[in-house]
């Protein structure tokens, strides 16, 4: 009975505050060896954050430019579709100039309507669009649209022979393509 005194709740509480190295427990956790520990769980945690940190900075800069870039577009092509619109209107003032040509009777219409041309041309420009006249040059689909292949000898094949109607360009994009005729290697050659 003697030994059961002795390990009694006293004895067992003095045991448990000793723990292993026979220090206090909130002390155990100050070792050294712990500290470092801590240190460099600390250290790699800042560097994920500070990694974090600077992705979601560069993302945000991504962000940032892309919509720059979208506004710049936006406005750059908000004028293709009217600028598409007005084509006809200019075909139509071209094929005006083209008929008064031969007559005299209409010389002073057709001067008229060509000055009104060169200015809607000249309008046209300043805000971008830009004409598309390929004769002679090699056929790009990316800006011609192909109506007939002729077999021609005195044409590089798949050069444009003959432009039927003149295509345009708003800051470099197709607003309509340059309807063409191509030529083709003449029948029989190789």
């Amino acid at each position: 009975m003697a030994e059961d005194n002795e390990s009694g709740p006293e004895t067992r509480a003095a045991d448990a505050s000793q723990g292993d190295g026979g220090a206090p427990q909130g002390e155990a956790d100050r070792s050294p060896e712990a500290l470092a520990g801590q240190v460099s769980r600390l250290e790699e945690q800042l560097e994920q954050f500070r990694d974090q940190a600077l992705r979601a900075q560069a993302e945000a800069e991504n962000t940032r430019r892309r919509a720059a870039r979208d506004v710049e577009n936006a406005h750059k092509f908000a004028l293709e579709k009217f600028a598409g619109d007005l084509l006809p209107v200019l075909d139509s003032l071209e094929k005006a100039v083209e008929v008064a040509a031969g007559s005299e009777a209409a010389a002073s219409i057709a001067e008229g309507v060509e000055l009104s041309l060169k200015l809607f041309l000249s309008v046209l420009e300043k805000h971008g669009v830009e004409r598309i006249d390929p004769a002679g040059a090699p056929f790009d689909p990316q800006v011609h649209e192909a109506m007939a292949m002729v077999p021609s000898e005195h044409a590089e094949p798949n050069s444009v022979l003959e432009v039927m109607q003149a295509g345009y360009l708003l800051n470099g994009r197709v607003v309509r393509a340059a309807k063409v005729v191509v030529a083709r290697a003449p029948d029989g050659a190789s």
